[in-house]
């Protein structure tokens, strides 16, 4: 009748369905048996209602009566009193299941953390003026983030666009009213991130530079594999992996640039070898969709999936663990899909201590398959088509890599180069 949900930071959330609708709400709470005896009261309080014995007003917020035994049952709807913590909270409620992907919901949580710890959580949201943001953003950028560095524009950006979000769905919902004050608002200089680079061209780099361990991690950032590169660490992988599913995986990422949430996400039934070709299951390119795209397959991608689904475990999907393999104390169902976490658990306990132990995550093949395809004369409509929706920011990245177009261009203008 209920079920107890926990998020990334261990908050649990309480899901029902009562009167032909879905409900879910969050408990304030990260203890289990707290929020256990909170589902426990719940339920008992549908019984009630539905026998008759306890009456909902017609204008009851049903997840705040049945949680408060009936004491409250009005909707948060007076505009200057809605606080930041309630706003946010109802805001997450709302989500319904798989409307975005749980990397895009992680890190929307943690804007809210650091909404409510520099806004305040009882912060009246309605009276949030552009003088609040600019404060907003000051302050977060004098803060420190990962490796020493200062909390950069983007971030800072990202954040107050998850608040613009949140308000903007509040406005929809009759909670506060008017446009979101972001006018005039001024963020920090954004850094252009470095192009993308070779293994040799960022060792030279580090050596000649003596760069803080912070500086090389950045450029580590970078790095984007050649093919001989990729094929070396693909016979890496094939040798030292702990499970078969793992050097699929890495094939698989290799040669179609496909995110990790699209790789843990992939069927059986994606792959078409006679046609040629994998169906890549997206959910960033259109807004509110799950939209597709279709990338060739590679000879050896081609062959190594035969050999992977001639000894698959079972089930739908393409990357998924032996059924006998223990999860947290408990055995796996049959076709139970990786995991994202697993997936980087994977890839970081196999590259452990080998040379290739500076990879970050599986992101390094779809910067290197872009780069790759680049560097040799793809058109970028096509690359754009295989790997699906890139920023041009991302496309300045790796568009130096494209051979002889720029030297044929400015040949065009100015004539060829004399011969000394």
């Amino acid at each position: 009748m209920a079920w107890l949900q926990a998020d990334p930071s261990g908050n649990y959330h309480i899901s029902f369905r009562f009167g032909g609708r879905k409900f879910k709400r969050s408990l304030g709470t990260k203890k289990e048996h707290e929020a256990t005896a909170r589902r426990v009261r719940l339920e008992e309080n549908i019984r009630l209602v539905e026998g008759g014995r306890l009456d909902l007003p017609p204008e009851a917020d049903v997840p705040a009566f049945l949680l408060s035994d009936g004491k409250v049952f009005g909707r948060q709807r007076a505009c200057s009193f809605l606080r930041l913590k309630e706003l946010l909270e109802a805001f997450f409620d709302s989500l319904p299941d798989g409307n975005l992907e749980d990397t895009t919901i992680r890190g929307m949580q943690i804007h809210r953390r650091h909404l409510l710890r520099h806004l305040g959580e009882n912060f009246a949201i309605q009276r949030l003026t552009i003088g609040d943001l600019q404060r907003y953003t000051n302050a977060r950028s004098t803060e420190k983030a990962i490796r020493g560095r200062r909390v950069s524009a983007s971030t800072i950006k990202k954040e107050i666009v998850t608040l613009r979000g949140v308000w903007n769905w509040a406005v929809d919902q009759g909670m506060i009213k008017g446009e979101f004050p972001k006018k005039g608002l001024r963020l920090p200089k954004v850094s252009e991130k470095p192009p993308f680079q070779t293994w040799a061209e960022i060792e030279r780099q580090i050596v000649r530079c003596r760069l803080t361990e912070a500086q090389q991690a950045e450029l580590w950032d970078s790095l984007f594999l050649t093919l001989p590169e990729i094929d070396e660490l693909l016979d890496f992988v094939k040798q030292s992996a702990r499970w078969p599913v793992v050097y699929p995986m890495f094939v698989f990422a290799a040669h179609t640039g496909a995110r990790r949430s699209e790789m843990v996400r992939s069927e059986i039934d994606d792959f078409d070898f006679e046609g040629g070709t994998v169906l890549i299951r997206e959910k960033k390119r259109v807004r509110g969709k799950l939209s597709t795209r279709r990338v060739p397959l590679s000879p050896l991608l081609v062959e190594t999936m035969r050999q992977w689904f001639a000894r698959h475990p079972g089930g739908r999907y393409t990357f998924c663990l032996d059924c006998r393999l223990p999860r947290a104390g408990k055995t796996r169902e049959i076709g139970t899909p990786i995991t994202r976490d697993e997936a980087h658990d994977h890839f970081k306990r196999t590259l452990a201590g080998s040379k290739w132990d500076k990879l970050r995550g599986w992101h390094v093949f779809r910067h290197s398959f872009c780069s790759n395809c680049a560097a040799k004369g793809i058109d970028q409509r096509i690359i754009n088509a295989w790997v699906g929706h890139q920023t041009e920011e991302m496309v300045r990245r790796y568009r130096h890599l494209i051979p002889n177009q720029q030297q044929e261009a400015i040949r065009a203008v100015f004539g060829p180069t004399p011969i000394q």
